[in-house]
């Protein structure tokens, strides 16, 4: 199961934590993979760590606030594999600040990155996977999106880009069914990555990420198995969900 052999897949923020494990996973399950960030150099640490492990990948430098520099990438892709069968959304930043304190450039930065980035890429990628009448669309956002009971202290900006995604999500998935192209949602809890570990709460303590109840943070490979499942074959009677990765979380 979950054989990804033959496929081409793009992952952006791939130079580290989460977008850096569905990478290396997916290329463990037989797929190509672009590695995209924003960093040429860890990009192309990670593909040597992907190659040293049998893997095939390539990287690109990607910013997902520049469309040219989205699109550029793209068409590079395209005339090297011929297509792309597999795209995560993985890229964004999370800069807490108070909502009375933020400025709206502050605000507009992290719906650039985090919503805006999104929907440029799934865009392009489902008008190259219509041609094929297959694609796998997977958009990360976050157990902070709103209406699941997780609201998070300086974090406006943050929670209203990752509720965007799974709205977002959801019509693409409807509007893109017909053309073979499935799109769906992981919603990670607190997961382990540099990060969480390196980013401060407004008042400047370390961040606090929700407690599971099964009693540790999460870890970037365990996102990605999810991420492998959203992108293979075996999940495609699944479009337009949110799985939620969190631990246990929201069942408190």
């Amino acid at each position: 199961m979950f054989d990804l052999t033959g496929q081409v897949a793009l992952v952006t923020g791939a130079q580290q934590g989460m977008g850096k494990a569905d990478a290396i996973a997916l290329a463990g399950q037989g797929a190509t993979v672009i590695v995209t960030d924003i960093d040429r150099k860890k990009c192309e640490a990670v593909v040597k760590e992907i190659e040293a492990k049998g893997g095939k990948a390539v990287a690109f430098v990607m910013d997902v606030m520049d469309e040219k520099n989205i699109n550029d990438v793209f068409d590079a892709v395209i005339k090297k594999f011929g297509k792309l069968d597999i795209l995560v959304n993985n890229a964004g930043i999370y800069q807490p600040m108070p909502a009375l304190e933020m400025p709206v450039a502050h605000f507009d930065k992290t719906i650039a990155v985090n919503l805006r980035g999104q929907f440029l890429c799934a865009q392009r990628a489902a008008k190259e996977m219509a041609r094929a009448k297959y694609g796998r669309i997977v958009n990360i956002a976050s157990i902070a999106c709103g209406q699941v009971g997780v609201g998070v202290p300086g974090a406006v900006h943050y929670s209203a880009s990752k509720g965007g995604i799974v709205g977002m999500s959801e019509v693409m998935a409807i509007e893109w069914a017909p053309l073979g192209i499935t799109v769906n949602v992981i919603g990670p809890g607190g997961i382990d990555t540099p990060m969480a570990r390196g980013g401060k709460e407004p008042d400047g303590k370390e961040i606090s990420l929700p407690r599971a109840p099964i009693g540790r943070m999460g870890r970037p490979e365990e996102i990605a198995a999810a991420v492998v499942f959203l992108a293979s074959k075996e999940a495609s009677y699944v479009t337009g969900a949110t799985l939620f990765v969190d631990g246990g979380y929201l069942s408190m």
